[in-house]
Parts: structure tokens; C-alpha cells; sequence
């Protein structure tokens, strides 16, 4: 059987992330191969019919129609279509930043270097449709851009990975929580009232907070407003009701004895304390006291 082969290079990317670098498709004959050679960016084979196998960390895989294997960078491979059954595949040439991470969510993570995907129709459509997009301009860039993303959510959607809360998305919650706090704390607010700024609800809010934070966002906004009470009894003259209410406390009482509950003394008694220690302390303890 004759060679059948088609190829599309691209040549530049806007993007960086996660892009296309080439696409083909081809008939292979009996026991056509290539390799052992190493690869400078991501490639996805994808077979149509036929079967080979395919050889990577001194592992062989047989790899049969709707399956495919992936090629990593700096691997060495090798593959090779079977005898009797030669195969034919699509393939696209692929790199970024993220690629390594879009390629977990599609259920190829950094130990698999193979999969199953039964809607091979749509994956050759895709192809085909990147191979028309043939010519250098800004339409074809997003087009092959989104067909490449298409592809991907084609193999993700076989692969059936469990979605996963990203850690880093919960602390987001999280900076964003503090930071309404760290703003509204002279105001009344309550919980609830943080946790409709971040759009989630008051359960998840604390159940992510005592997580990262081992406190309650309740028990955060006391200790803030406590910690900024403090800060103003040692260096203001303002009185305990203006502290109170500058603090969020519409009951200068209450206030008193939150304090007292937090720090052990009352406003009153936190003041002349730290006044006292201030002037104890208002000597230079480098120097030697006179004979």
C-alpha cells in the first residue's frame, strides 16, 4: 500500500499557554515506523483504523482503532504500524505553559500515554477543519485556537476525569474574604454579609476558612477588630465608646466585654497598661546607668 499523507505547519502563535503547532492525517503502509527520535513539543496520534504499537520508557503499547498515544518532549519513541492491520491516524503537534496540565484534565496525566476515545467522526472533523484554516490571519488563529480547545474537551469528555475544587480557587475565596474584612470591619457586617461579597455560601465560606485560616470567619473578624481596638487604645487619646464604634461595635459594653473575653483586661485597663510599659520602655537599654 502506497503512503497517504497529509500535513499543515503553523508557523506563528499569538497564543502561549496552549497552541497548535501542526496537524495531519495518514494511510501508513505494512510496518511503517518511525524512530526512535525525540520530539522538541507535544504530539497526539489518533488512530481511525488499523492497529501498531508504540514504545516509550522501554514499555510497548498496542494501540488499536479509537485509541491513541501521546508523545512528551525530550521522550525518546518509536511506533510502528502492524503488519497484517496497518493503521491510519490523525495527529496534532501541540505546546504552551498549560499543555501539560490541559493534557491532565483529559485524563493524560504525566504517567499515561494513552487513551480511548469512541467519537473519532468528531476528532476527524476537528482535523479536517484545522486543515482548512490553511492561510495566516487573525480569523484562522482564533478558529484553530478553538477547534484546538474542541479536540481537547472531545478527549476530556471519554476520559471522565472527576472535576476537582482547586485549591488555589478556595484561597482566592479566602483573599478576597480577608480583604472585605480588612476594609468593612468598622461597620456592623456579620458572616453572612462576607460571604454574599464572595458569592458562596455561609457553610462552604466556613468550611473553607477553618480549613486554610484554622479559624471561623466569625472568629477572624473579632480578632481583627480586637487587634485594631488595641492598636488605637495604645496609640490614641480617642475614648472607649469612639474606639467601640469605630471598631464595628454598636454597644460600647458589649464591646468591653469582648475585649476583656480576648485579651484578659478591659479597654480601660489595656491602655494604662501599655502606657506604662511605653514609659518604662522610653529609656535606651544600651546605656549604662552613671556611678
Amino acid at each position: 500500500m502506497s503512503l497517504s499523507y497529509s500535513f499543515l505547519k503553523f508557523k506563528d502563535q499569538t497564543f502561549e499557554d496552549f497552541y497548535l503547532l501542526y496537524c495531519g492525517h495518514q494511510e501508513c503502509p505494512s510496518s511503517y515506523s518511525f524512530g526512535p527520535a525525540v520530539r522538541p513539543n507535544y504530539l497526539i496520534h489518533y488512530v481511525l483504523k488499523g492497529k501498531g504499537y508504540y514504545y516509550v520508557n522501554e514499555r510497548k503499547y498496542t494501540i488499536e482503532e479509537n485509541q491513541g498515544f501521546l508523545i512528551r518532549p525530550k521522550e525518546l519513541t518509536f511506533y510502528q504500524a502492524d503488519e497484517e492491520e496497518p493503521w491510519t491516524y490523525l495527529w496534532i503537534g501541540f505546546d504552551g505553559s498549560k499543555a501539560e496540565t490541559y493534557l491532565k484534565y483529559s485524563g493524560l496525566d504525566e504517567k499515561t500515554y494513552t487513551f480511548s476515545c469512541n467519537d473519532s467522526d468528531l476528532l476527524k472533523s476537528y482535523l479536517d477543519q484545522m486543515m482548512r484554516h490553511d492561510t495566516l490571519s487573525h480569523y484562522n488563529e482564533f478558529s484553530l485556537q478553538g477547534l484546538l480547545f474542541l479536540f481537547f474537551a472531545a478527549l476530556a469528555k471519554s476520559a471522565e476525569i472527576p472535576y476537582e475544587e482547586d485549591v488555589e480557587i478556595d484561597n482566592l475565596y479566602i483573599s478576597k474574604a480577608i480583604e472585605y474584612i480588612q476594609k468593612n470591619y468598622q461597620n456592623p457586617i456579620l458572616v453572612a454579609d462576607i460571604a454574599n461579597y464572595v458569592s458562596l455560601s455561609r457553610t462552604y465560606l466556613t468550611t473553607i476558612f477553618q480549613q486554610t485560616m484554622h479559624l471561623s470567619p466569625q472568629q477572624f473578624l473579632l480578632k481583627f477588630r480586637i487587634t485594631k481596638a488595641s492598636e488605637l487604645l495604645m496609640n490614641t487619646t480617642l475614648s472607649i465608646n469612639t474606639i467601640a464604634h469605630s471598631c464595628g461595635y454598636t454597644d460600647p459594653l458589649a464591646f468591653s466585654k469582648t475585649f476583656k473575653k480576648v485579651t484578659g483586661l478591659t479597654p480601660t485597663q489595656y491602655r494604662k497598661s501599655n502606657t506604662e510599659n511605653y514609659y518604662k520602655r522610653d529609656t535606651d537599654p544600651h546605656q549604662k546607668e552613671k556611678m
